[in-house]
């Protein structure tokens, strides 16, 4: 992939930035999924139901995808590229009015993927300092760090990306460095070497690069962060090869793996549940395997336990919701099921769409979810079902929401939308 001008994120987090990222966890919304990817927003106020008048703003983009927007301060920050012109694009706006505050233009080779993946899957990570933007191709995987003026502060080249689908996951910052997955298919090249990877957020050097082995299908997991009780934290990767893993971020040593969690593609991201660690795969349109995992503890010479799996009725492509006991999934075929999260035992299974790509975010006791065909979802978030309303958006899309200072922000295909109090922050 060539880039004839490349700006990224290089999102500076040193442990006092993470502290920071924490305390305001209520106020950004750094990376897929918000705040660990969990999907959990502080936010009120957030309406149920809305109209275009209630629009704070609607802005078009200058191409399409199926990155989520990331914000900081008064920027939200979104991709977006173009498969025919190999042409990618990450943009600034402000939050008051959505106004583009500037836009960096990447040219890349074009390569072949799956017809409802885009140049503009992986959702930007964000920190105090910089964004961080991933732009994988056949050819080359880049990795830009770009100040939040629009400044490129550093850039890191790595080997093409090789699968029948092509890529989708995303970047997170923690502790001083960015991780990412670069993982293969090896029915599609013999050679191609796969290993999760950390950067330093600073100077992008290299901090530790795990390898790993090359599976039958390509994962597209996003990792999150598990914080023990009485212990370091662990970055939580999940994928079809290797299962459900916990990696040391300091070493990038493996603390403790469940090989075997996953028999098909994992595209959902993990979820911590009281404890429990959930992941989910499947294939085709449907899932096929959910699991839940105690984790392993290295101070205790603990390994990880399996707690409970599900194999009728599991989600396959959105990242599930856990929130007071209750674990909430949505299905690619347009189901949402509630389930009790230490035993899996359902609650309710009901159809509210025909499709579901984007993942669920929970505010203030709702959770919203966008619908393929541009449709969200306010459902309530309790162990009986209840459909609170349903918002077109006017366009398709497979994104997630993002909220920060008491907005949310929708991304279709082609534009990104603002709806909350007027005030903003």
């Amino acid at each position: 992939m060539k880039i004839e001008r490349l700006f990224a994120v290089s999102g500076t987090v040193m442990s006092l930035a993470f502290i920071l990222v924490s305390v305001s966890q209520g106020q950004e919304w750094t990376r897929f999924r918000g705040p660990n990817g969990q999907g959990i927003s502080h936010a009120k106020n957030i309406p149920v139901k809305w109209t275009q008048d209630d629009y704070n703003w609607k802005v078009k983009l200058p191409a399409s995808g199926h990155s989520s927007p990331v914000l900081w301060g008064d920027k939200v920050f979104v991709t977006c590229g173009d498969q025919q012109t190999g042409r990618g694009v990450l943009l600034a706006l402000r939050t008051s009015d959505g106004k583009p505050l500037w836009r960096e233009e990447y040219v890349m080779s074009t390569y072949r993927m799956n017809k409802l993946n885009s140049y503009a899957t992986a959702t930007p990570a964000v920190d105090a300092d910089h964004v961080y933007t991933l732009w994988p191709t056949a050819e080359e995987i880049i990795l830009v760090a770009t100040d939040h003026d629009g400044t490129e502060t550093w850039r890191r080249t790595f080997g093409g990306h090789h699968s029948q689908h092509g890529s989708g996951t995303s970047p997170i910052v923690f502790g001083g460095i960015v991780v990412f997955t670069c993982e293969h298919e090896d029915s599609s090249k013999k050679d191609a070497k796969s290993s999760w990877i950390a950067l330093d957020c600073r100077t992008g050097q290299t901090k530790w690069e795990l390898p790993r082995q090359t599976g039958p299908k390509t994962s597209y997991s996003t990792p999150c962060v598990y914080s023990p009780a009485n212990g370091a934290r662990q970055l939580i990767f999940a994928g079809q090869r290797h299962g459900i893993t916990g990696v040391d971020p300091r070493t990038g040593k493996v603390v403790w793996e469940v090989e075997s969690a996953f028999p098909s593609r994992v595209v959902s991201s993990p979820v911590i549940a009281d404890g429990l660690l959930i992941g989910s795969c499947g294939d085709g349109a449907s899932g096929k395997h959910l699991i839940a995992i105690r984790p392993g503890a290295q101070e205790k010479s603990t390994g990880p336990e399996e707690v409970y799996k599900i194999e009728d009725g599991a989600p396959y492509v959105p990242t599930s919701i856990a929130t007071a006991g209750l674990l909430f999934t949505f299905h690619d075929r347009g189901y949402v099921s509630c389930l009790r999260s230490d035993t899996g035992q359902q609650l309710w299974r009901e159809k509210p769409a025909k499709r579901l790509y984007g993942s669920p975010v929970w505010v203030d006791g709702r959770l919203y979810c966008i619908t393929t065909d541009g449709e969200v979802l306010v459902i309530k978030a309790g162990e009986t079902y209840e459909l609170l309303a349903t918002n077109p958006l006017g366009e398709k899309s497979h994104a997630t929401p993002a909220i920060a200072a008491g907005r949310i922000y929708l991304r279709t295909y082609s534009h990104i939308i603002s709806i909350g109090p007027k005030s903003g922050r």
